[in-house]
């Protein structure tokens, strides 16, 4: 009998570097061009970490050319992205060294085919207002050096960016953006602040739960996001206790990578277009802690539903459950994580949500990523999906 499960596709030639020191290693691989745009985050942990004289010693090493363009901010904004592609075109780079955590990594998709596209940005989206229409020319290549773990973009083609004026967030794709070298270094995220290493380590842990939910779930996504979800919850909350722990560090840093490739293997469902709806219309929201306050309702409607009680309990196992039986011992597991990391009392309020905006959540969520509705487990309508925000908000 055929089995869904063992029928899949994957494809990724990004050359990954992971490990501790890695970036030592960046100079005897060969560049895909010869100037760089450097793209990093306005603020300064590249600088902090160390990460930024790294990785500049690695292009001084490697006689490579760069420019910088330090501007990019969370949630990165379709404007942002499309004023680096243009600085790119400029200065006539020919290749992209993304240094920084998700919002850097996921920008430089964008501003990979906007340097070499003519256009706006949304003229190539697809959902929401975006036109889809075909990226005709070839991005520039790219190659990503990350600083944080919670994305997984290091190791994808994906990014996730926002239009202010539509209050639209995204996910922005181009086969050909898959980078070419993908450099993990835990060491770049020993300084990471606890709270965000909180955000963003559930940022990972949901995109293996999701995928684990997911109706396109196969025999390798589910091994790896297993193994995954192990790792992140026996670690994190060590990470967020002691940043300086290496161990932690690498743990955290393995689950984050691994969800760039079950996220190739296995679509999301819609816990990500919802979180995605609550910071378009928020910025000042951080991704992972908006997952972290709707997590548990989202978990709860399939739970009630039995529509997935095989993949909880095994996540509840993978979470050091004894012995689970029931799938609400995943929702016990996950709480006690959240409480672990010092993130079971977020609040929708204090980032300026109010109750009457759910349905207009629920709508724009569907609106501008309805496409990860259908790997739901079963059907989730809007009013269901308003409904989840209602219960989440306090």
């Amino acid at each position: 009998m055929f089995n869904p499960k063992y029928s899949f596709k994957f494809n990724n030639p990004t050359k990954l570097l992971f490990g501790a020191g890695m970036i030592g290693r960046l100079r005897r691989e060969k560049m895909p061009g010869t100037k760089a745009l450097l793209l990093m985050s306005r603020g300064r942990s590249a600088h902090v970490s160390g990460a930024y004289d790294k990785t500049v010693e690695q292009l001084q090493r490697l006689k490579v050319d760069f420019v910088e363009f330090a501007e990019i901010m969370e949630n990165p904004s379709m404007e942002i992205c499309e004023k680096a592609g243009e600085f790119a075109k400029a200065e006539g780079c020919d290749f992209i060294v993304a240094l920084g955590g998700g919002a850097v990594l996921d920008a430089s998709v964008a501003v990979a085919v906007m340097a070499t596209n003519p256009g706006r940005l949304w003229d190539y989206v697809v959902g929401g207002t975006g036109k889809a229409q075909p990226v005709a020319c070839d991005p520039l290549p790219i190659i990503t050096i990350a600083t944080s773990s919670g994305t997984g973009s290091e190791m994808n083609e994906i990014g996730v960016i926002s239009n202010d004026t539509t209050h639209e967030k995204i996910g922005f794709a181009n086969p050909k953006c898959k980078p070419v070298i993908a450099v993990v270094d835990p060491t770049f995220m020993l300084t990471v602040p606890p709270a965000y290493t909180a955000y963003q380590g559930f940022d990972a842990l949901f995109h293996h739960v999701e995928a684990m939910m997911s109706r396109s779930l196969n025999v390798l996504s589910e091994a790896i996001a297993l193994s995954a979800i192990s790792d992140i919850n026996e670690y994190l909350p060590k990470a967020v206790a002691d940043g300086s722990d290496i161990e932690a560090r690498e743990h955290v840093a393995y689950g984050s990578t691994m969800a760039g490739i079950t996220m190739q293997l296995t679509s999301l469902v819609a816990q990500h277009s919802m979180e995605h709806a609550m910071s378009a219309h928020h910025r000042n929201l951080q991704h992972g802690a908006g997952l972290i306050m709707i997590s548990r309702e989202f978990a709860q409607f399939f739970i009630d539903r039995h529509a997935c009680d095989d993949q909880f309990i095994k996540m509840a196992e993978a979470m050091g459950a004894p012995a689970p039986a029931s799938s609400q011992d995943f929702i016990d597991a996950l709480e006690k994580l959240k409480k672990a990391c010092g993130v079971d009392n977020l609040k929708m309020s204090d980032y300026g949500f109010t109750k009457d905006e759910c349905l207009d959540l629920a709508l724009n969520a569907r609106a501008t990523m309805g496409g990860l509705y259908l790997a739901n487990p079963c059907e989730m309508t809007d009013e269901d999906v308003a409904g989840i925000f209602e219960k989440s908000f306090r």
